[in-house]
């Protein structure tokens, strides 16, 4: 798979995932409709500093854009485990969480 392929597909796989259309995306952005159709239909290749406006939007890091979906890159095995514990929890119980671990580093 060519690099334009990957990027237009992982952006794609991105948007599906969120629930982000092509025009929250550029609003998320800061860039066009037309730029981000154009990465999406493969007829441009963004700059670094553009994916990196993309994965902003998305809440990732460029690692992990190029690691794709499950991976996690530069994690050691327990930072691996508590995420994957992480996205199996509801929105409630990551709230309590949250709460939790704030209330560790305050000690």
């Amino acid at each position: 798979m060519h690099i334009e392929e990957y990027i237009a597909a992982r952006v794609k796989e991105l948007c599906e995932k969120y629930h982000v259309s092509k025009y929250r995306l550029a609003q998320l952005t800061g860039m066009s409709q037309t730029a981000v159709g154009n990465i999406m239909k493969m007829e441009s290749i963004p700059t670094i500093p553009t994916l990196e406006k993309i994965c902003d939007a998305f809440g990732i890091t460029l690692a992990q854009f190029f690691a794709g979906e499950g991976r996690r890159p530069d994690l050691s095995k327990e930072q691996r485990e508590i995420i994957e514990t992480w996205d199996e929890l509801g929105r409630d119980e990551r709230r309590i969480l949250i709460q939790f671990v704030r209330s560790l580093k305050n000690k």
